[in-house]
């Protein structure tokens, strides 16, 4: 028998817990930030949409292109909705209508316009109606990206 060669049983137990990965307490997933956009443009959704997956860790629920469709969501959808992302102009309807009814159907969400008509005087009448905040689109998606991160930072 040698001596430097271990037990059959030893070795066998060995190789199993080298064979187990390392298991850490607590360590949990980061939760995704459920979304909800509503925005007319195909191109820009589709855009917005692997954006914000790729770079956070934040999932896309559902989104719509008017009015009528948005508040049908909000109203049927079983899905939790930590984020709105809405758009002013819409196929039809208005995103100020939208945000008029979904800040009070789901007061607890944030939610955020996103609109290439971001003036002085729209932004005052967004954030009066229960925005958040409001970016332009042309010139302030890296602070949408900003917004969103933090959001995701958040403790849930």
């Amino acid at each position: 028998m040698d001596p430097y060669r271990p037990p059959e049983a030893s070795r066998t137990r060995s190789l199993i817990h080298l064979a187990q990965p390392e298991m850490t307490e607590n360590v949990q997933a980061p939760r995704l930030t459920n979304c909800f956009l509503v925005e007319d443009s195909p191109v820009i959704r589709k855009n917005l949409v692997s954006t914000l997956e790729e770079l956070l860790p934040m999932r896309v629920v559902a989104s719509a292109d008017d009015e009528a469709g948005a508040l049908e969501w909000i109203r049927s959808s079983k899905e939790r909705c930590d984020l709105m992302i809405i758009d002013i102009f819409l196929k039809s309807g208005s995103g100020l209508g939208v945000l008029r009814q979904a800040r009070e159907m789901l007061p607890q969400t944030r939610m955020v316009v996103l609109s290439n008509y971001a003036t002085p005087d729209m932004r005052r009448r967004c954030l009066e109606l229960g925005a958040d905040r409001v970016f332009d689109k042309s010139g302030e998606l890296e602070e949408l990206l900003t917004y969103c991160e933090q959001l995701t930072d958040e403790p849930s």
